[in-house]
């Protein structure tokens, strides 16, 4: 793959990315003497692109636990993104805590023993708390991916079934931590917004959201790699259709978790719950609302329920790229109506796109990196072969440590045993 066209446009995402932030962090101070637009604007592009690499990280868990075979070759670019958590989201994130007190309202109360909702979450919600979360969480997140893609890349030099054994004990343990982190980091840097709200389904709406992108995303770079021939030797028509499914049923998923939410709240009419909803059913948030319905479900259920539509790159690459807008329009509205409630504030679009285009950027430079530093796909995996789409079982001969491959076995790159490829 010829990396060099595709090297300069994370440059100049982040170039875009940075202007953008500049402008409006003087404007914000100008128009509002404070950074409270910018906070919350960087708060949201960081959530959105924080998806996109725990959404990674999950699927690579997935796929040591389930042992699967189908997913053995986009495994490895979904082993790159994860491992853009540490350090690079946890730096992304630095913003966010210098503005925590301007973006989160319950950091500002004087007494929190006077506020109910504060006081029955402590030690949780204290300052102390919140820097001690995010901590654990990047720790955590940063041993997880890294011990994967490590294990992972040292298996194509050695073949050895050790590296197996250690990435299945990093996703036996490693799916208990990421689901209680990944909800941490959603109680504690979104829900906290709104501090008084209570909502046990939070942490699954995020997953949710954050996976469905992720699995559209993922599709996109599989049929780029097939289409330049990197991974066409081991890939089969089952990896797309698969890939699709679950993209599918990810779209069922969100919206099951997020009306559950909305209809057991609702019905429920406990003021100290339903305040958040009637929030958002002011102004222009209404009709951001009917977006997140037709777009973020009906649209894309309606476009995969053919069988064959589910594998076919020329309508869920498109659908991939409408589920990042879509997913932005889902944070938006469960960010945004706290600074702004009168509804959706299209003035800022450019600064929430422009901090965005800054993240990604970065994450694409670091992806690109980590990319060139592998092999593209697992070679010596002892599902390899099964991914190929063969009938029979991977026929290896494991002595001393080292995979005899057999002739099936699709032959290793020349770049990837040097340690990189162009």
């Amino acid at each position: 793959l010829d990396l060099s066209k595709w090297a300069g446009v994370p440059n100049k995402l982040i170039v875009v990315g940075v202007i953008a932030s500049v402008v409006g962090l003087l404007l914000d101070y100008k128009l509002h003497h404070g950074f409270r637009q910018f906070g919350f604007s960087w708060l949201q592009a960081f959530m959105f692109t924080l998806s996109l690499c725990l959404g990674s990280l999950f699927l690579v868990l997935v796929h040591h636990l389930f042992d699967a075979g189908w997913s053995v070759p986009p495994r490895r670019f979904l082993e790159h993104i994860a491992s853009c958590l540490f350090p690079w989201m946890a730096l992304l994130f630095i913003p966010v805590a210098v503005f925590a007190k301007t973006i989160f309202p319950w950091m500002s109360v004087k007494n929190p023993d006077a506020d109910h909702a504060i006081h029955a979450k402590m030690p949780l919600f204290t300052t102390e708390g919140f820097y001690a979360v995010a901590v654990i969480c990047f720790l955590v997140w940063w041993v997880l991916s890294h011990g994967l893609r490590r294990w992972s890349i040292a298996q194509d030099a050695t073949g050895d079934a050790k590296c197996t054994f250690k990435m299945r004990s990093y996703a036996y343990w490693g799916i208990f931590a990421f689901s209680i982190t990944m909800t941490f980091a959603a109680i504690m840097w979104m829900k906290a917004l709104q501090h008084q709200w209570f909502s046990t389904m939070y942490g699954v709406w995020y997953f949710a959201g954050s996976v469905w992108m992720t699995l559209g995303t993922a599709f996109a770079i599989m049929a780029v790699l097939n289409r330049q021939r990197v991974l066409t030797k081991v890939l089969h028509d089952h990896q797309f259709y698969f890939m699709g499914t679950l993209f599918f049923a990810f779209t069922v998923f969100y919206a099951y978790v997020t009306f559950s939410q909305y209809f057991i709240i609702w019905n429920a009419n406990m003021p100290e719950e339903t305040f958040w909803y009637s929030l958002r059913e002011k102004g222009t948030w209404v009709a951001v609302s009917m977006i997140i319905i037709f777009g973020h479900f009906f649209l894309p259920f309606v476009a995969l329920l053919r069988i064959d539509f589910k594998s076919s790159p020329a309508l869920v690459i498109p659908l991939a790229i409408w589920a990042w807008l879509m997913h932005y329009f889902d944070l938006s509205f469960n960010i945004m109506p706290v600074l702004h409630p009168e509804g959706f504030a299209w003035q800022w679009v450019w600064l929430d796109f422009g901090i965005i285009a800054l993240m990604i950027g970065i994450i694409a430079k670091a992806f690109l990196a980590k990319y060139n530093e592998a092999a593209p796909y697992p070679l010596r995996d002892p599902r390899l072969i099964e991914a190929m789409g063969h009938g029979h079982p991977v026929a290896t001969q494991i002595s001393g440590g080292e995979l005899d491959q057999t002739d099936d076995m699709p032959d290793a790159p020349e770049h990837a045993t040097k340690g990189g490829h162009s």
